[in-house]
């Protein structure tokens, strides 16, 4: 049944009679796994178009983006995000919402999780519609297979089994939830809906607390043996450098990601604490505030994480040799004043003629993207038979 799904998400519109030539199957098992698809509501007949072939026109097939939704959450340091999309991967809602994760701690961010979710399912604009899965987009080392977040240092998780926490506390039991790095999933959305979607390779990194980076090559994900790759953030550039989260001294995100940005841009406003969400917010406001009207303090801050980022995105090139790296999350309102930066740096420091071929660009994805990826990989997940079918809808007469 999946092969015959994906057909005609790759073929739409098209016929009983498209399908089975595509597939190979024949024309009787085509007619009888498109009824069992329109009978849950993943397929609809949209009206008979002729084709440009001898015989009669056939009734039309496309997927049914009215019937089901699938729903991601990215959960970070300062808030999270939710995306629902249909079968197409449209936008039926998106939210952010700000909560302090780290200072939460494990059992009352999966209540929280899974109050979103619920509250999700249950809003107007699902109202009618089976939700296929959910994904949670974690920053941190995940075991995809078991859902668990083995290791997430700005959360202060670890050994958190996330996908069963979460899943014991929605209303439909057995719902599909899945759980992956929120680079990972950001990665996905850039290659499916961002500005640079199908470049086959592709490199994302969020812009948070945390740096991770998402890799694509061939237009696939690259996870490594233990699944664990893209972890620039903890790389370290200086053994002179600031501590990270992580224990070590020096790491890529102890110098540009969004805390020690802060720090130095508006040093007056930053409290002698823990950043909570609702600082973040605020400070990035302020900062990018000044930085626009022209204060050295805020700008010089910026220029000097566009520097070290170029470090890194120079260290990607040179591995993987990406198409595009992407910047995500807090670096897009901080893009005018990083990018020089990182741009030149990287140029200095890839091995390639003209830097192999990589440029650094903005996403227009915002804070969403690993959210919107989870969604969509939802989908895609249904699309390859690894989720359930959603049961055949029983119409009253």
């Amino acid at each position: 049944m999946g092969v015959v799904l994906r057909t005609v998400r790759a073929m739409a519109p098209c016929s009983r009679a498209a399908v089975a030539s595509a597939t190979g199957l024949n024309k009787t098992t085509v007619s009888s796994l498109v009824s069992d698809l329109i009978s849950r509501g993943l397929v609809r007949e949209t009206g008979v178009t002729p084709e440009h072939r001898v015989g009669r026109p056939g009734v039309m097939l496309d997927l049914d983006d009215s019937s089901m939704t699938a729903i991601g959450v990215e959960v970070n340091v300062d808030y999270l995000s939710v995306v629902a999309v249909d079968l197409l991967t449209h936008d039926l809602l998106t939210r952010h919402v700000p909560f302090d994760a780290r200072s939460a701690g494990p059992d009352e961010c999966v209540r929280q999780i899974a109050a979103t979710v619920r509250e999700t399912m249950d809003g107007p604009e699902l109202s009618g519609r089976t939700v296929v899965g959910v994904s949670l987009a974690v920053p941190g080392l995940i075991d995809t297979a078991t859902g668990t977040v083995r290791r997430a240092p700005n959360l202060g998780w670890v050994e958190v089994p996330l996908r069963d926490l979460v899943r014991a506390l929605l209303p439909a039991p057995g719902l599909p939830v899945q759980v992956d790095n929120d680079a990972n999933l950001g990665a996905l959305a850039e290659y499916l809906t961002g500005s640079f979607a199908r470049t086959p390779d592709l490199v994302y990194l969020t812009g948070e607390v945390g740096i991770g980076a998402g890799l694509v090559t061939g237009g696939e994900l690259l996870r490594g043996a233990g699944g664990f790759a893209g972890e620039i953030g903890h790389v370290p550039l200086t053994e002179e450098g600031p501590a990270c989260a992580c224990g070590r001294r020096g790491c890529l995100e102890a110098l540009a990601g969004i805390d020690p940005i802060l720090r130095e841009a508006v040093p007056d406003r930053v409290p002698d604490r823990v950043l909570s969400a609702s600082d973040i917010t605020a400070l990035v406001a302020v900062a990018v505030e000044r930085a626009t009207a022209g204060d050295a303090t805020a700008v010089d801050a910026f220029e000097r994480a566009g520097t070290w980022l170029g470090r890194g995105v120079a260290m990607l090139a040179n591995v993987v040799n990406p198409r595009v790296v992407v910047l995500g999350g807090y670096f897009v309102p901080m893009g005018p004043w990083l990018l020089p930066n990182c741009r030149a740096t990287a140029s200095a420091n890839v091995f390639a003629p003209d830097a192999g071929g990589s440029r650094v660009e903005l996403s227009s994805l915002g804070l969403s993207a690993a959210a919107r990826g989870g969604a969509a990989a939802m989908v895609h997940a249904l699309d390859a038979g690894l989720l359930p079918l959603p049961a055949p809808r029983v119409h009253a007469g």
